[in-house]
């Protein structure tokens, strides 16, 4: 007789508690890595390192976690979030507290660089991309929004505080404090709540069938367009083999060398085209905020129009940015400085909604984390090696404006690909599926999914 236990039932709306838990992970998570950018000028200021030194642990962060990301995969397919996040949150914690010892760049690589930045690739956007597409399909673009506008909402309140704390206690206690925050509510939180996908506790995505008025439950609707390719076991070897697999993974680089590049480099610029610390901190936080409104809203237009136009959508709102922040310093206004956060915020930002959504629909199974996490090498690698080549390039030119113009290319470059790797060409995103269900009982004709 079997001993084993029968899964866990868990409420049809769990997959919401799912959303909340990573709403609240993600408020703190990502802004513990975003804070380097506030702890980056004080750190500049005591030990006279040049910029592109000094920001290389940034880069020395993104170039771990490319090893860190697909090691925290295979976990996630094998053990969950339960693990993985707090895993994640216990080495940016220790890297925080052995901030508190740096004397030299090797100090500063290691602690700020290997170990936060690294390691918060198992409990951020790449982390919770790993496991929260699973439990939704329909409303897949809209609830990895959610979850993801947790980072605004923290950024509003946390980045600010930080600023603060960092003028009045210094950006040692700073570190001891982001540290903590870490400890006492990311790892028991994820430890106790979290879950990897639906059918592990017997439920189904988006809540199970959508019910009818006379309480039977309707059959999703069929999304599917490539029937070969989605009842494919995808594993690692075989996603290595396709375009689209590094099409993605094209597309992710110049995303996130553009995503992170401004996200170092801009409180910095701020102050040196006349912001004052709290103004340009305040800017920093501020576009966390109007990212709430982008992350969900792109999301949510993504499930409707589709994800390749929402990622052009969110590279423009980029583009737009860097352009701003060169008009910025021929003419530094408060004006552009709110086109530049809105830009941003509301449009950037939707690319985290789309993370994790655009590969599921393309490569969706059993072992979607092991390829997912290896996809994101390459945008890792982009994120890491960005804010490096915009310092470098300062140091070289002593302006941002060519490293702004190369961000703008890269922004172009990252829609492109995403173009190319056609999700919509092997699932429609809801509203697309719906709208050719729609035609299709009109018409009379055809055969939905095929």
């Amino acid at each position: 007789m079997s001993t084993q236990s029968p899964p866990l039932r868990l409420p049809f709306f769990y997959g919401w508690v799912v959303v909340s838990v990573a709403f609240v992970t993600m408020a703190i998570a990502v802004n513990a890595r975003t804070a380097f950018s506030l702890l980056y000028p004080p750190i500049l200021d005591e030990f006279g390192w040049e910029r592109g030194e000094t920001a290389a642990a940034f880069t020395i962060g993104f170039l771990a976690a490319t090893g860190f990301a697909p090691l925290f995969g295979i976990l996630m397919d094998r053990v969950g979030p339960r693990v993985v996040i707090p895993l994640g949150a216990a080495i940016v914690a220790a890297g925080y507290f052995l901030a508190t010892w740096i004397a030299t760049p090797l100090m500063l690589y290691f602690s700020l660089g290997l170990l936060v930045v690294g390691g918060s690739v198992g409990m951020s956007y790449i982390g919770h991309s790993m496991f929260l597409p699973n439990w939704f399909v329909r409303k897949r673009g809209l609830a990895i929004g959610l979850a993801f506008a947790g980072v605004g909402v923290g950024s509003i309140v946390l980045l600010p505080l930080t600023q603060t704390y960092i003028e009045t206690a210094g950006w040692r206690a700073a570190c001891v404090a982001i540290a903590i925050a870490v400890v006492i509510v990311v790892i028991p939180l994820n430890a106790l709540l979290q879950r990897r996908a639906p059918a592990d506790v017997g439920l189904e995505p988006d809540g199970g069938g959508k019910r009818e008025k006379d309480g039977s439950t309707r059959a999703p609707v069929d999304n599917v367009v490539d029937r070969a390719w989605a009842d494919t076991d995808w594993t690692l070897p075989k996603a290595l083999r396709t375009g689209r697999f590094w099409w993605i993974s094209g597309g992710y680089f110049a995303g996130l060398f553009a995503w992170y590049s401004v996200q170092v480099h801009q409180t910095r610029y701020l102050l040196d085209i006349g912001f004052g610390a709290t103004e340009a901190a305040f800017a920093l936080g501020l576009v966390g905020l109007f990212g709430i409104g982008g992350q969900i809203g792109v999301g949510a237009l993504s499930d409707r129009i589709g994800r390749e136009w929402s990622w052009t959508l969110a590279c423009f709102g980029f583009a737009v940015c860097y352009a701003t922040l060169i008009g910025l310093g021929a003419v530094p206004s408060r004006g552009l400085l709110y086109v530049m956060i809105i830009a941003q915020g509301m449009l950037g930002y939707g690319l985290a909604a789309m993370f994790g959504a655009i590969p599921a629909e393309i490569f969706a199974g059993r072992r979607f984390a092991t390829i997912f996490s290896v996809m994101t090498v390459c945008g890792n690698v982009g994120a890491g090696v960005g804010p490096w080549i915009m310092g470098e390039i300062f140091d070289l030119t002593g302006s941002y404006d060519p490293a702004f113009a190369l961000s703008i290319a890269m922004c172009a470059m990252s829609a492109g690909c995403i173009w190319m790797a056609a999700p919509r060409k092997v699932r429609l995103v809801a509203g697309q599926a719906a709208r050719r269900e729609a035609a299709l009982g009109i018409a009379g004709t055809g055969t939905p999914g095929r």
